[in-house]
């Protein structure tokens, strides 16, 4: 396999549930737990402006409401993306991707970058997130790792950038997946742990890619991925796992 760059641990929307996922607040709250590798989602305001948010609607984690692809970059930065967590994050915005990258960056932090987007905006939105990523990125050491559970979005971020390393998201192990990710080019495939083993670490390693696992908050289950020799451990649980922990 290739040399793999990229922190054993990586914090899950930062820390995303110590604070609101997927903001610079949780970004800060996760590197002072020493996490040194983060996991977040990306996707396309109306306009083209790429920022993090993992849902398809503005509900749950803002006070905004409706599909972000149909309102513009100016709108949703007025947002606020804190109070539903708690009145100390009260006013925390969306943050836009060119910031988080700023923050790894100066931070010496590496990146997972998961395209999200929105239903209709695989293309646009993997080819847009995989431009500004090499943007953001020219001339570091260590490139963002672009992830998604779209094959769609994967492909495009591919003919964008050929150059980033790519990972295929699964929630399960549906027919044809390693040949999708074949064609796709990857560097590695990200499960849901439940799906994890020795016996797919091995197979995915004997085709030359990492393994990663998503989202390990239960250290005996940590233990047991760490056993088997998984590559990447993505965990909500920044404080009791990984650097912030005993795991």
């Amino acid at each position: 396999m290739k040399p793999w760059p990229y922190p054993l641990w990586l914090a899950h929307r930062g820390a995303g549930k110590l604070a609101p996922e997927n903001t610079l607040a949780a970004f800060r709250l996760g590197a002072g737990f020493g996490f040194r590798a983060f996991e977040c989602d990306v996707k396309l305001s109306r306009d083209g402006e790429a920022f993090l948010l993992h849902d398809d609607t503005l509900e749950r984690t803002s006070s905004g409401t409706g599909s972000p692809a149909e309102q513009d970059w100016a709108s949703l930065a007025k947002l606020d993306a804190g109070s539903w967590h708690s009145p100390a994050h009260t006013a925390e915005p969306l943050p836009r991707f060119a910031q988080i990258a700023a923050f790894c960056q100066a931070n010496g932090c590496a990146l997972n970058v998961e395209i999200k987007p929105c239903p209709g905006e695989e293309a646009r939105t993997g080819a847009t997130v995989a431009r500004e990523a090499a943007r953001h990125w020219a001339g570091a050491d260590i490139a963002p790792l672009l992830s998604s559970f779209k094959p769609e979005a994967l492909a495009a971020a591919r003919a964008a950038v050929p150059a980033l390393p790519r990972a295929l998201l699964l929630d399960r192990l549906w027919d044809g997946w390693a040949d999708t990710a074949e064609a796709l080019g990857v560097v590695a495939v990200i499960t849901n742990w439940r799906c994890m083993d020795r016996a797919l670490i091995e197979q995915l390693h004997t085709r030359g890619w990492r393994a990663l696992a998503y989202t390990v908050n239960d250290a005996d289950v940590a233990a047991r991925l760490l056993a088997d020799g998984i590559d990447g451990i993505i965990t909500d649980a920044v404080n009791r796992l990984g650097p912030g922990g005993s795991s």
